[in-house]
């Protein structure tokens, strides 16, 4: 009896194809939150390989123009850049001196052709700003947008104006905008009049909704008011 009672205590229930099915799915449309910014968790299983290059196929390219202030900054952080886009991606980078862009392009041992406009992504969003640990998550998560507008997109300002409007967006060190950030889960680039958003579609919105507030002359306390229900709201859905 003792032994019939171990075998049976060892037995374990095996899952339906649906129901393995479903918890598959249910993993990869989990919400994940790297470095403070939330999205969606890339598939474990490996992607078909598609877009891989044959002989005498020409090799596709993505050139990023890099501004004059951005090149001491992509100098110190070129290894960081440099490595996810050869070693995970598996494909060719360099900065051309001569035209002052960067330069990515696919390689015999590129095994999905959508990694380049991953890297293209990547790269970019460094340039506009963004810390190179930021900018990653646009390669380890999947559903991640950089959108960019300017303030005077919101409401056409000038002078003095412009500059108390920039203050308000960031806040007494810093506060207001990172206030913005931790509740909405994004990141926020403010390269003066220009304002560079990472997130997931969701949460730039959230965001775009508080900045777009804050430009249009709203208090910073009714701003954070309103940021507090939206965060109240979504932890409750969880």
């Amino acid at each position: 009896m003792e032994k019939e009672k171990e075998n049976s205590d060892t037995f374990v229930k095996v899952l339906s194809k649906r129901s393995r099915k479903r918890k598959a799915q249910d993993d990869e449309n989990q919400m994940v939150v790297d470095r403070g910014i939330e999205g969606r968790r890339r598939p474990q299983h490996t992607p078909a390989k598609k877009g891989r290059l044959r002989k005498g196929e020409l090799a596709e390219m993505r050139k990023i123009a890099v501004p004059g202030h951005r090149y001491t900054p992509l100098k110190e952080n070129w290894m960081k850049i440099f490595g996810p886009i050869v070693e995970h991606l598996h494909l060719q980078i360099r900065f051309n001196l001569r035209t002052r862009n960067v330069e990515i392009r696919t390689c015999t041992e590129t095994e999905d052709i959508s990694h380049l406009q991953k890297a293209a992504d990547f790269v970019k969003a460094f340039v506009y700003g963004f810390d190179v640990d930021d900018a990653l998550a646009l390669i380890r998560l999947d559903d991640l947008f950089v959108e960019t507008f300017e303030i005077k997109d919101v409401k056409p300002l000038k002078g003095d104006h412009m500059s108390r409007a920039i203050g308000r967006l960031a806040g007494k060190g810093g506060r207001t905008k990172f206030t913005i950030e931790n509740v909405t889960k994004t990141r926020i680039v403010l390269a003066d009049s220009r304002i560079h958003i990472l997130g997931s579609y969701i949460n730039i919105q959230l965001a775009r909704r508080a900045i777009c507030n804050l430009i249009l002359g709203s208090p910073p306390s009714k701003v954070y008011g309103q940021l507090r229900t939206v965060a109240s709201r979504r932890s409750g859905r969880l």
